[in-house]
């Protein structure tokens, strides 16, 4: 039986006990580089299997076959989400392919990951 004084919650948003509000967030791909040895760099990917239906293995012989390098998943601390990284610059290159093969994953909420500020892909 639901007590009078609680109102139902609006989707996105989760009532905790106490009365506390929670925002639900929405999954987000992001998209860094990373420079090592001074030319070389690694483009990481995070985020890809939040979104339903999305192998990392899979995503990740996608990326290398079209940009003819190495791509492998990479495990993270117990916590956050695997990554998958890319051998070389393909920061603007990743977000078409990503738009073109996963059509569940909307480009809002793709972002590029610069220092520690996150700015929208398209």
């Amino acid at each position: 039986m639901a007590s009078a004084g609680k109102a139902a919650a609006p989707p996105g948003v989760s009532i905790l006990p106490g009365g506390k509000i929670k925002k639900v967030e929405e999954p987000v791909v992001t998209v860094c580089k990373a420079v090592r040895n001074k030319r070389k760099c690694v483009t990481t990917v995070a985020g890809l299997d939040r979104f339903g239906g999305i192998k990392l293995k899979d995503a990740a012989k996608i990326f290398g076959r079209t940009f003819s390098c190495g791509a492998s998943v990479v495990k993270s601390a117990a916590g956050e989400a695997d990554e998958i990284d890319i051998q070389g610059d393909f920061k603007e290159d990743v977000v078409d392919l990503i738009l073109q093969r996963f059509p569940a994953i909307p480009a809002s909420s793709i972002f590029f990951l610069d220092g520690k500020t996150k700015v929208r892909a398209r």
